[in-house]
């Protein structure tokens, strides 16, 4: 989710037709905020916060008015009401995103089968072979936001350029409902104003390092003896960065993409602290993480373990498999173990995440002669093809009946 707040804003104002700039950046403006508003319109002109409401939570996401007040998502709502004492909080609603997430899909897909989607709200389109059906690169990026809003209600940003790294940049300076067209001649004169932090891979500490070289634009480190650059940030990434700085981006469009990792956390309206709730929660996450692997048909190498104390100090822990898994209970079997190896008494947690990682097609990575988790496996396959028909929760480990009673007691 981007974190722009609307200001800045450039924008497109006249039809443009460069059949070089056919790559499309689709970003739904404020995604959680705007789909929770579809029901709350008296409050769009109000900073709205999605979230739980209880000063332990986190922001989920925040519409462009609280945005202006320094409200992010991923921040302490503390935090974010300290900075916007009058913000409206509104609880998610994740099925709902869930539903208008594929329905815009489908509005995107129904323009070019080369649809990469990056995540629920934003995905990239080569609209090359639309050209001739549906016209320029333009006019398609003006009825995609057409229809999105008229079938939904929620507006998109869009970018449009000859290469995906411009095209996003183009989306999240045309923000909020917006559409952008840099031409391939001009991408150049539009890449290098900006600021070192628009490349992808320059994080806090990059832009530091970079900025007290006396880097301020990208033009900047365009124009900067890539050597130096090694010397600077590394081999791999100055190579990195001093080809994105002159627009050099030679990935397609990828219609099956493979997420680097799937994850789960949680955020406790009280502190955790016996083991046997932290193993609960762990159980609960493993599951909801077996059952995305199994949905996208991918297994994971790597198991992570993410702990986050009462003094919001936070630890990472993982373990390599010896084979790949997508069953809930060989994650949690694993995790379980990592978390008891760095558990301590006295530990007071308030959040407590499951991610797994190294991800890959399970043909490529066949089960060995015998099949440890046969058992585990049957079980697993007969409760997702139960959740199919009657919905997730129909069957639940007998652990984790009244869990919300046991460990989650009303917030404070």
């Amino acid at each position: 989710m981007s974190k722009q707040d609307g200001r800045g804003r450039q924008v497109t104002t006249a039809p443009v037709d460069d059949p070089a700039a056919h790559v499309l950046h689709m970003d739904l403006d404020a995604f959680y905020a705007s789909v929770e508003l579809l029901d709350r319109p008296e409050l769009r002109h109000l900073p709205v916060v999605i979230g739980h409401d209880s000063m332990r939570s986190v922001v989920t996401a925040a519409n462009y008015v609280a945005r202006q007040y320094g409200v992010n998502s991923a921040m302490p709502m503390s935090v974010a009401l300290r900075k916007c004492p009058n913000a409206v909080i509104l609880e998610p609603h994740f099925e709902k995103y869930s539903r208008l997430s594929g329905e815009v899909m489908e509005i995107c897909r129904s323009v070019t089968p080369l649809v990469e989607q990056l995540s629920i709200d934003e995905a990239f389109l080569d609209v090359a072979g639309a050209r001739r059906l549906l016209g320029t690169p333009y006019e398609i990026a003006v009825d995609v936001r057409r229809r999105v809003q008229e079938q939904t209600g929620l507006t998109c940003s869009i970018g449009v350029a000859a290469t995906k790294f411009v095209a996003k940049l183009a989306s999240s300076r045309s923000k909020p409902d917006g559409l952008l067209v840099v031409p391939k001649a001009e991408t150049l004169d539009f890449l290098h104003p900006l600021p070192i932090s628009a490349l992808w891979g320059v994080g806090a500490r990059t832009e530091e390092k970079l900025r007290a070289m006396g880097l301020q634009t990208v033009g900047d480190l365009a124009r900067t003896p890539v050597e130096t650059l090694h010397r600077w940030v590394g081999a791999a990434g100055g190579a990195k960065l001093h080809a994105l700085a002159w627009a050099r981006d030679p990935r397609s469009v990828e219609t099956e993409r493979i997420e680097k990792s799937v994850g789960h956390e949680s955020t406790f309206g009280r502190d955790l602290t016996e083991p046997e709730q932290v193993h609960r929660e762990l159980l609960r996450l493993s599951d909801q993480v077996g059952v995305r692997l199994r949905k996208h048909g991918v297994v994971g190498r790597t198991v992570s373990l993410k702990l986050r104390y009462t003094d919001f100090t936070t630890i990472t822990r993982s373990r390599t498999l010896a084979e790949p898994t997508d069953l809930g209970r060989r994650i949690y079997e694993e995790v379980r173990e990592v978390y008891d190896a760095v558990a301590k008494p006295g530990d007071r947690i308030r959040l407590v995440g499951v991610r797994m990682e190294q991800l890959g097609r399970p043909e490529g990575t066949a089960l060995g002669l015998w099949d440890d988790d046969e058992a585990w496996r049957e079980t697993e396959t007969t409760i997702d093809a139960v959740a199919e028909r009657f919905g997730r929760g129909a069957v639940t480990p007998a652990a984790l009946l009244n869990r919300r009673k046991r460990d989650r007691p009303p917030a404070d």
